[in-house]
């Protein structure tokens, strides 16, 4: 392919080829882990549950039919964790229109990139997709993601790469020509199952604990876009 030139990030030359990003969204394009925090809160005092000590570490980024019977502990009939589930979700959406979360630094503008040098990409992620509407629909500046998979589109979750090789297919990109955009260990482990590179946003953890994605960066804002171009042409 031809070389490209970015009107963006210092107006650093990027030569694109085949490729395909693939972004987490709790931690990667938002961090609302204080909603979701919160949220898990809320329902356990609607519920009179406890929650056990540690419970929000240990089940960041497990789906929350995992998280209900494993990590809490509170039930393992099936229609009783998708109730729960449901309502957990629902006070989740209505802390981040409360809150008017907002994508993380330097989002808007590293997505902007992407579309100029018409570089495909797609959330993967086992957020629930009402949830990611919804904060759609509160962003000041949107950035649009025309394709999105969510927890709904798939059966198991991370570290498992299913919902990273259904994203990858839906932007008609093989698994060796996408990286993945990941905050926590499982989901760099996710990307690397699928076959992909990793690049680790210190969103949620960090660095020590992100050490096996080939890239970790702050946030989007410290992005060296000339490495990227590096990891993704696997030079």
């Amino acid at each position: 392919m031809g070389t490209v030139y970015c009107r963006t990030y210092k107006n650093t030359e990027v030569r694109t080829m085949e490729m395909g990003v693939l972004f987490d969204w709790d931690g990667v394009i938002v961090d609302s882990s204080s909603q979701h925090e919160r949220s898990w809160e809320l329902l356990a005092q609607e519920e009179g549950r406890n929650l056990p000590e540690g419970h929000f570490r240990k089940g960041f980024g497990m789906k929350n039919e995992a998280i209900i019977p494993d990590v809490l502990g509170w039930t393992e009939d099936r229609e009783e964790i998708r109730r729960l589930s449901l309502r957990k979700e629902a006070l989740y959406r209505e802390l981040l229109a409360a809150d008017r979360i907002q994508p993380l630094p330097g989002v808007a503008e590293f997505v902007r990139l992407l579309d100029e040098n018409g570089v495909a990409y797609a959330v993967g992620s086992s957020t629930h997709r009402e949830n990611i509407e919804a904060a759609l629909e509160v962003f000041e500046a949107r950035p649009s993601f025309p394709v999105i998979v969510t927890g709904e589109d798939v059966q198991r979750g991370k570290p498992d790469p299913q919902v990273y090789l259904l994203a990858a297919e839906r932007i008609g990109r093989h698994p060796s020509e996408c990286v993945v955009f990941e905050d926590v260990p499982a989901g760099i482990r996710a990307a690397h199952n699928g076959g992909m590179k990793a690049v680790a946003v210190c969103t949620t953890h960090p660095a020590r604990h992100l050490a096996e994605a080939e890239m970790v960066i702050d946030n989007f804002q410290t992005l060296p876009v000339e490495r990227l171009r590096h990891l993704l042409n696997g030079e």
